[in-house]
């Protein structure tokens, strides 16, 4: 059936893109731009990727510059990110029209671990919705000290709360820097999202030390009603402790 000649046809391209041979590498080019077993493109554009040296290379950034698909633009992205290509990621991350390219090329960069690329992108940035992608790339490569720095200093209350998450989701380790947070700053929305990150990362100890010191008995409802969802014992202690009361 099909799909059997279609695997073939794959088994057929992996082996092409491997060899060495000009006559391969053009007919893995050829596919990669779409100009022959369209089906086979974004095969072509991943291989192309994986296996190729500098004429691979070269390839990839004409299909890139050539092309107006999205989609086509974004496997050849994929393709420098797995290349290794941090500076053409850069590029499009920087400079590229498309929105939606930007936050793709943004992602990857998260990915490659571009830190710093991406702190000083953030710190350029006017668009606050491009923005919380950089954030969230910088989470995906597990950057807690700027993510720390945005919670901590980031005029713009939803980057705030974006990096507050972020941090959340990173688990426990960042507990302390939330409640430091949690301390210094009185907004009370602030306080909201840090009670949640703090829930998101089963925080136990941090929410019940909230429970028992905040005054605003708003916040202190919703730190009980966040321990009253985690079912582990020492919630469930504090929580017959405050019954007893």
């Amino acid at each position: 059936g099909s799909g059997n000649s279609s695997k073939l046809r794959e088994r057929a391209l992996f082996v092409l893109s491997q060899s060495d041979s000009p006559r391969a590498r053009e007919i893995v080019v050829r596919i990669a731009r779409g100009q022959q077993s369209p089906d086979m493109q974004e095969t072509a554009i991943r291989y192309l990727g994986l296996f190729g040296g500098d004429a691979s290379k070269q390839a990839l950034a004409e299909l890139y510059a050539s092309s107006s698909d999205v989609q086509v633009k974004k496997a050849v992205l994929q393709s420098f990110m797995v290349s290794g290509q941090k500076a053409r990621v850069l590029a499009a991350a920087r400079g590229e029209k498309s929105e939606e390219l930007r936050k793709s090329a943004i992602h990857l960069l998260g990915v490659m671990g571009a830190q710093t690329e991406l702190w000083e992108m953030y710190q350029a940035e006017p668009s606050v919705e491009v923005k919380k992608s950089i954030l969230h790339a910088m989470f995906v490569g597990g950057g807690s000290e700027r993510l720390t720095e945005v919670a901590r200093s980031e005029k713009d209350p939803e980057l705030r709360k974006a990096a507050i998450h972020s941090l959340g989701v990173m688990g426990d380790r960042t507990g302390p820097v939330l409640l430091s947070i949690y301390a210094s700053d009185p907004d009370r929305d602030i306080r909201r999202q840090i009670l949640h990150a703090l829930f998101v990362q089963g925080n136990v100890k941090a929410l019940i030390q909230i429970a028992r010191t905040e005054k605003d008995p708003e916040l202190r409802k919703e730190a009980v009603s966040h321990l009253s969802h985690m079912g582990s014992k020492e919630a469930t202690d504090f929580l017959v402790e405050l019954l007893n009361k």
